[in-house]
Protein backbone atom coordinates (compact mmCIF):
# COMPACT_ATOMS: atom_id res chain seq x y z
CA UNK A 1 0.00 0.00 0.00
CA UNK A 2 1.15 3.50 -0.73
CA UNK A 3 1.97 6.33 1.52
CA UNK A 4 -1.14 8.52 -0.05
CA UNK A 5 -3.57 4.96 0.33
CA UNK A 6 -1.79 4.50 3.67
CA UNK A 7 -3.22 7.79 4.90
CA UNK A 8 -6.02 7.70 3.16
CA UNK A 9 -7.22 4.39 4.87
CA UNK A 10 -6.00 5.95 8.04
CA UNK A 11 -8.40 8.69 7.53
CA UNK A 12 -11.04 6.22 7.14
CA UNK A 13 -10.49 4.47 10.13
CA UNK A 14 -10.04 7.88 12.00
CA UNK A 15 -13.67 9.16 10.52
CA UNK A 16 -15.16 5.55 11.79
CA UNK A 17 -13.88 6.23 15.34
CA UNK A 18 -11.47 3.02 14.98
CA UNK A 19 -7.76 3.37 16.21
CA UNK A 20 -5.27 1.73 13.72
CA UNK A 21 -4.00 -2.01 14.87
CA UNK A 22 -6.05 -2.89 17.38
CA UNK A 23 -5.63 0.10 19.73
CA UNK A 24 -8.06 1.63 21.70
CA UNK A 25 -11.82 2.85 19.94
CA UNK A 26 -10.93 6.57 19.13
CA UNK A 27 -13.93 8.90 20.38
CA UNK A 28 -16.97 8.63 18.28
CA UNK A 29 -17.34 11.58 15.49
CA UNK A 30 -18.58 14.29 17.01
CA UNK A 31 -18.55 18.43 18.13
CA UNK A 32 -15.16 18.71 19.37
CA UNK A 33 -16.09 21.29 21.58
CA UNK A 34 -17.62 18.81 23.95
CA UNK A 35 -15.25 15.76 24.29
CA UNK A 36 -12.16 14.16 23.92
CA UNK A 37 -9.12 15.42 21.23
CA UNK A 38 -7.55 13.17 19.50
CA UNK A 39 -3.84 13.42 19.59
CA UNK A 40 -1.09 11.76 17.80
CA UNK A 41 3.14 11.08 18.40
CA UNK A 42 5.77 9.19 16.80
CA UNK A 43 7.22 8.75 19.92
CA UNK A 44 6.94 6.30 22.92
CA UNK A 45 4.54 7.00 25.53
CA UNK A 46 6.60 7.86 28.41
CA UNK A 47 8.90 10.46 26.45
CA UNK A 48 8.60 14.46 27.57
CA UNK A 49 6.91 15.45 24.33
CA UNK A 50 3.76 12.71 24.87
CA UNK A 51 3.69 13.87 28.73
CA UNK A 52 3.27 17.34 27.93
CA UNK A 53 0.48 17.02 25.79
CA UNK A 54 -1.13 14.90 28.46
CA UNK A 55 -0.46 17.31 30.79
CA UNK A 56 -2.51 20.60 28.43
CA UNK A 57 -5.17 17.51 28.36
CA UNK A 58 -5.23 17.65 31.81
CA UNK A 59 -4.89 21.25 32.04
CA UNK A 60 -8.24 21.62 29.84
CA UNK A 61 -10.14 19.21 31.77
CA UNK A 62 -9.16 20.64 34.55
CA UNK A 63 -10.81 23.57 33.33
CA UNK A 64 -13.74 22.39 31.58
CA UNK A 65 -14.84 20.79 33.69
CA UNK A 66 -14.02 17.27 31.70
CA UNK A 67 -15.56 19.15 28.27
CA UNK A 68 -12.57 19.18 27.27
CA UNK A 69 -9.30 16.82 26.90
CA UNK A 70 -6.99 14.80 25.16
CA UNK A 71 -6.61 10.94 24.52
CA UNK A 72 -2.92 10.38 23.36
CA UNK A 73 -1.97 8.06 20.89
CA UNK A 74 1.71 7.68 21.00
CA UNK A 75 4.68 5.66 19.85
CA UNK A 76 3.25 5.60 15.83
CA UNK A 77 -0.14 4.00 16.49
CA UNK A 78 -1.64 6.30 14.14
CA UNK A 79 1.29 6.29 11.46
CA UNK A 80 4.65 7.97 10.66
CA UNK A 81 5.41 12.02 11.26
CA UNK A 82 4.23 12.32 7.39
CA UNK A 83 1.24 10.29 7.45
CA UNK A 84 -0.28 11.85 10.31
CA UNK A 85 0.44 15.29 9.39
CA UNK A 86 -1.56 14.69 6.54
CA UNK A 87 -4.39 13.15 8.61
CA UNK A 88 -4.57 16.31 10.77
CA UNK A 89 -4.67 18.77 7.72
CA UNK A 90 -7.75 17.14 7.06
CA UNK A 91 -9.39 17.42 10.13
CA UNK A 92 -8.60 13.09 11.25
CA UNK A 93 -6.79 14.00 14.16
CA UNK A 94 -6.95 17.03 16.59
CA UNK A 95 -3.03 17.24 17.67
CA UNK A 96 -0.01 16.30 16.27
CA UNK A 97 3.14 16.61 17.83
CA UNK A 98 5.91 16.44 15.13
CA UNK A 99 9.52 17.16 14.25
CA UNK A 100 9.93 20.68 12.50
CA UNK A 101 11.56 18.70 9.55
CA UNK A 102 8.66 17.30 7.83
CA UNK A 103 7.21 20.49 7.85
CA UNK A 104 9.79 21.66 5.24
CA UNK A 105 8.17 20.15 2.44
CA UNK A 106 4.94 21.59 3.66
CA UNK A 107 5.68 25.13 4.73
CA UNK A 108 9.56 26.68 3.88
CA UNK A 109 9.26 28.89 6.38
CA UNK A 110 9.63 25.95 8.85
CA UNK A 111 13.34 25.39 7.11
CA UNK A 112 15.52 28.14 9.65
CA UNK A 113 14.80 26.04 12.10
CA UNK A 114 16.42 22.76 10.70
CA UNK A 115 19.87 24.24 9.54
CA UNK A 116 23.09 23.22 11.25
CA UNK A 117 24.52 25.03 13.64
CA UNK A 118 21.45 27.82 13.25
CA UNK A 119 21.41 27.66 17.39
CA UNK A 120 24.12 27.98 19.66
CA UNK A 121 22.82 26.54 22.03
CA UNK A 122 19.45 25.28 24.25
CA UNK A 123 19.19 28.38 25.73
CA UNK A 124 19.74 30.16 22.52
CA UNK A 125 17.23 27.94 20.45
CA UNK A 126 14.32 28.06 23.54
CA UNK A 127 14.58 31.97 23.57
CA UNK A 128 14.26 32.23 19.84
CA UNK A 129 11.05 29.51 19.56
CA UNK A 130 9.61 31.68 22.55
CA UNK A 131 10.33 34.91 20.69
CA UNK A 132 7.93 36.71 17.74
CA UNK A 133 10.04 34.46 15.65
CA UNK A 134 8.22 31.37 16.56
CA UNK A 135 5.16 32.98 15.95
CA UNK A 136 5.56 33.92 12.92
CA UNK A 137 6.95 30.35 11.42
CA UNK A 138 4.10 28.98 13.70
CA UNK A 139 1.20 31.33 11.58
CA UNK A 140 2.49 30.71 8.45
CA UNK A 141 1.18 27.22 8.83
CA UNK A 142 -2.32 27.95 8.73
CA UNK A 143 -2.74 27.90 5.14
CA UNK A 144 -2.00 24.24 5.48
CA UNK A 145 -4.92 23.59 7.36
CA UNK A 146 -2.55 23.66 10.57
CA UNK A 147 -3.09 25.89 13.55
CA UNK A 148 0.62 26.20 15.24
CA UNK A 149 0.09 26.14 19.01
CA UNK A 150 3.55 25.63 20.24
CA UNK A 151 6.86 24.54 19.90
CA UNK A 152 9.16 22.12 22.02
CA UNK A 153 12.49 20.77 22.27
CA UNK A 154 14.08 18.12 20.77
CA UNK A 155 17.74 18.56 21.85
CA UNK A 156 21.64 18.75 20.64
CA UNK A 157 22.20 16.17 18.21
CA UNK A 158 25.70 15.70 18.09
CA UNK A 159 27.63 12.61 16.09
CA UNK A 160 28.75 9.12 17.58
CA UNK A 161 30.82 6.38 16.12
CA UNK A 162 32.97 3.26 16.34
CA UNK A 163 35.99 4.54 14.78
CA UNK A 164 37.49 7.73 16.82
CA UNK A 165 37.04 10.90 18.22
CA UNK A 166 35.48 14.01 15.87
CA UNK A 167 37.55 16.69 17.15
CA UNK A 168 37.56 19.00 13.35
CA UNK A 169 35.71 18.50 10.47
CA UNK A 170 38.75 15.93 9.11
CA UNK A 171 38.05 13.68 11.29
CA UNK A 172 34.57 12.71 9.78
CA UNK A 173 36.18 12.10 6.82
CA UNK A 174 35.48 8.70 5.00
CA UNK A 175 33.13 7.72 7.74
CA UNK A 176 29.27 6.40 6.99
CA UNK A 177 27.02 8.37 9.24
CA UNK A 178 23.46 7.30 9.71
CA UNK A 179 21.34 10.37 8.77
CA UNK A 180 16.99 10.40 8.93
CA UNK A 181 16.18 10.94 4.62
CA UNK A 182 15.98 14.28 4.45
CA UNK A 183 18.04 16.04 1.69
CA UNK A 184 18.96 18.67 4.28
CA UNK A 185 20.92 16.17 6.65
CA UNK A 186 22.22 14.51 3.52
CA UNK A 187 23.75 17.52 2.30
CA UNK A 188 24.85 18.69 5.81
CA UNK A 189 26.53 15.24 6.60
CA UNK A 190 28.51 15.22 2.84
CA UNK A 191 29.55 18.64 3.58
CA UNK A 192 31.74 17.62 6.48
CA UNK A 193 33.53 14.89 4.42
CA UNK A 194 31.35 12.11 5.57
CA UNK A 195 29.41 10.12 3.50
CA UNK A 196 25.60 9.97 4.50
CA UNK A 197 23.68 6.90 5.12
CA UNK A 198 19.95 7.23 4.90
CA UNK A 199 18.86 4.23 6.84
CA UNK A 200 15.37 3.86 9.07
CA UNK A 201 15.69 5.05 12.83
CA UNK A 202 14.95 1.59 14.00
CA UNK A 203 17.46 -0.27 12.05
CA UNK A 204 20.47 2.10 13.48
CA UNK A 205 21.45 0.09 16.60
CA UNK A 206 22.35 -3.00 14.27
CA UNK A 207 23.63 -1.38 11.66
CA UNK A 208 26.53 0.36 14.22
CA UNK A 209 26.74 -3.57 15.83
CA UNK A 210 27.25 -4.94 12.23
CA UNK A 211 29.60 -2.45 11.04
CA UNK A 212 27.25 -1.62 7.97
CA UNK A 213 27.85 2.38 9.29
CA UNK A 214 30.02 3.68 11.15
CA UNK A 215 28.10 6.13 13.12
CA UNK A 216 25.05 8.27 13.29
CA UNK A 217 23.96 11.26 15.14
CA UNK A 218 21.20 12.19 17.52
CA UNK A 219 20.44 13.45 20.73
CA UNK A 220 21.61 12.18 24.42
CA UNK A 221 17.97 10.84 25.46
CA UNK A 222 17.92 9.30 21.70
CA UNK A 223 21.62 7.93 22.33
CA UNK A 224 21.41 5.90 25.75
CA UNK A 225 17.00 5.15 25.04
CA UNK A 226 17.76 3.75 21.54
CA UNK A 227 20.88 1.74 23.25
CA UNK A 228 23.55 3.00 20.74
CA UNK A 229 25.66 3.51 23.20
CA UNK A 230 26.37 0.22 23.54
CA UNK A 231 27.59 -0.04 20.54
CA UNK A 232 29.20 3.08 19.68
CA UNK A 233 32.31 4.10 21.27
CA UNK A 234 32.76 7.69 21.00
CA UNK A 235 30.43 10.31 21.71
CA UNK A 236 31.64 13.55 19.97
CA UNK A 237 29.58 17.14 21.18
CA UNK A 238 28.94 18.91 18.44
CA UNK A 239 25.27 20.09 18.50
CA UNK A 240 25.29 20.65 15.06
CA UNK A 241 21.41 20.76 15.07
CA UNK A 242 18.69 21.65 17.65
CA UNK A 243 15.59 21.31 15.37
CA UNK A 244 12.93 21.78 17.56
CA UNK A 245 9.76 19.99 17.58
CA UNK A 246 6.04 21.72 16.80
CA UNK A 247 2.50 21.01 18.07
CA UNK A 248 -0.08 21.28 15.61
CA UNK A 249 -4.16 21.01 15.92
CA UNK A 250 -5.97 20.65 12.76
CA UNK A 251 -7.50 23.83 11.59
CA UNK A 252 -10.45 21.92 11.26
CA UNK A 253 -10.80 21.04 14.94
CA UNK A 254 -9.54 24.56 15.86
CA UNK A 255 -12.47 26.55 13.82
CA UNK A 256 -15.43 24.33 15.30
CA UNK A 257 -14.33 25.54 18.73
CA UNK A 258 -15.73 28.98 20.01
CA UNK A 259 -13.36 31.79 20.72
CA UNK A 260 -12.79 31.26 24.58
CA UNK A 261 -11.81 27.69 24.09
CA UNK A 262 -9.35 28.59 21.50
CA UNK A 263 -7.76 31.08 23.93
CA UNK A 264 -7.73 28.38 26.59
CA UNK A 265 -6.00 25.97 23.89
CA UNK A 266 -3.04 28.26 23.54
CA UNK A 267 -3.02 28.82 27.07
CA UNK A 268 -2.76 25.12 28.05
CA UNK A 269 -0.20 25.07 25.11
CA UNK A 270 1.78 27.62 26.40
CA UNK A 271 1.57 26.16 29.97
CA UNK A 272 2.70 22.30 28.18
CA UNK A 273 5.73 24.23 26.83
CA UNK A 274 6.86 24.48 30.42
CA UNK A 275 6.61 20.93 31.57
CA UNK A 276 7.73 19.35 28.51
CA UNK A 277 11.26 21.70 29.30
CA UNK A 278 11.43 20.16 32.76
CA UNK A 279 10.83 16.70 31.72
CA UNK A 280 13.17 17.30 29.16
CA UNK A 281 15.77 18.38 31.17
CA UNK A 282 15.55 15.48 33.62
CA UNK A 283 15.61 13.04 30.29
CA UNK A 284 19.31 14.43 28.97
CA UNK A 285 20.88 15.00 32.41
CA UNK A 286 19.81 10.62 33.08
CA UNK A 287 21.36 9.93 29.97
CA UNK A 288 24.34 12.16 30.39
CA UNK A 289 24.85 9.94 34.16
CA UNK A 290 24.12 6.30 32.02
CA UNK A 291 26.83 7.38 29.30
CA UNK A 292 28.94 8.58 31.78
CA UNK A 293 29.37 5.19 33.68
CA UNK A 294 29.99 3.47 30.54
CA UNK A 295 32.83 2.88 28.33
CA UNK A 296 31.44 5.62 26.02
CA UNK A 297 34.56 8.10 25.45
CA UNK A 298 33.11 11.97 24.99
CA UNK A 299 34.62 14.76 23.62
CA UNK A 300 34.21 18.47 23.70
CA UNK A 301 34.30 20.07 19.98
CA UNK A 302 34.76 23.68 18.93
CA UNK A 303 31.88 24.43 16.27
CA UNK A 304 33.36 27.12 14.38
CA UNK A 305 35.13 24.87 12.20
CA UNK A 306 32.21 22.70 11.40
CA UNK A 307 29.73 25.38 10.98
CA UNK A 308 31.92 27.10 8.85
CA UNK A 309 31.12 24.43 6.16
CA UNK A 310 27.88 24.94 6.66
CA UNK A 311 27.61 28.28 4.12
CA UNK A 312 26.46 26.11 1.03
CA UNK A 313 23.92 24.31 2.86
CA UNK A 314 22.58 27.29 3.99
CA UNK A 315 22.55 29.02 0.63
CA UNK A 316 20.84 25.81 -1.23
CA UNK A 317 18.14 25.69 1.26
CA UNK A 318 17.49 29.25 2.25
CA UNK A 319 16.35 30.99 -0.70
CA UNK A 320 13.67 33.22 0.00
CA UNK A 321 14.09 36.98 1.63
CA UNK A 322 11.31 36.09 3.97
CA UNK A 323 13.76 32.90 5.08
CA UNK A 324 16.93 34.59 5.21
CA UNK A 325 15.17 37.44 7.62
CA UNK A 326 14.32 34.27 9.68
CA UNK A 327 17.68 33.12 9.38
CA UNK A 328 19.35 37.55 10.58
CA UNK A 329 16.62 37.53 13.44
CA UNK A 330 18.02 33.95 14.70
CA UNK A 331 21.47 34.71 14.78
CA UNK A 332 21.14 38.27 16.17
CA UNK A 333 19.14 36.57 19.02
CA UNK A 334 22.53 34.74 20.00
CA UNK A 335 24.29 35.21 23.35
CA UNK A 336 27.18 37.74 23.07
Amino acid sequence: MGIANAALSRRHLLAGGMALGGAAMLPACKPVMSGLFTGADAHPGNYPTVRAVEFMGRYLDERTGGRLGIKMFAGGQLGSETDTLEITSFGGIDFNRVNFAPLNSIEPMTLPFCLPFVFDSVAHMRRVVDSEVGDEVMAALEPHNLIGLCIYDSGARSFYNMRRPITAPEDLRGLKIRVPASDLYIAMVNALGANAVPIPFGEIYQALAQGVIDGAENNWPTFVGERHYEVATHLSLTQHLLTPEALVMSKASWDRLPPPDQALVREAAKASVVEMRRLWDIRVAEAEAAVAASDVAVNSVDPAPFAALMRPVWDQFITTPAQQDIVRRIREMREE
